[in-house]
């Protein structure tokens, strides 16, 4: 779609992260989010997501990123918490029926919009003072 792009981190020939980037309206979504998991851990969700967010800000020039989170995963929301993403409450059913989305083990799914404010870096711009 034109206001959308995938976002991809290769390795020796082989994709190792990904993430989608839509832009919608006054804010970015950021979604299909993945890291091989022999990666995890070492700083490239990290840089993923900060990408995202860059490309988010100078390319549609949006002030806000959305995303959407399973309930149940507490450790993951924690980690776009440590990254500024805030839990709203705001939840939407699981599509249960929607094999897309794969086949759920649990009758509790639901996701939670998760939003994070995108300010400009200020690369270490002081004020002037008298």
């Amino acid at each position: 779609a034109p206001d959308s792009r995938l976002l991809t981190v290769e390795r020796e020939g082989r994709i190792v992260a990904c993430c989608q980037l839509e832009h919608r309206g006054d804010h970015a979504y950021f979604g299909m989010f993945a890291v091989s998991p022999a990666l995890q851990g070492a700083g490239l969700g990290r840089a993923v997501i900060a990408e995202a967010e860059r490309q988010a800000r100078e390319s549609w020039g949006v002030t806000e990123m959305h995303m959407t989170v399973i309930t149940v995963r507490e450790d993951l929301i924690a980690w776009y918490e440590r990254r500024g993403y805030r839990r709203t409450g705001r939840t939407t059913p699981f599509p249960y029926g929607d094999e897309r989305f794969g086949i759920p083990q649990r009758d509790d799914l639901a996701f939670e919009l998760l939003v994070k404010e995108l300010v400009r870096p200020s690369y270490g711009v002081r004020p002037l003072t008298p």
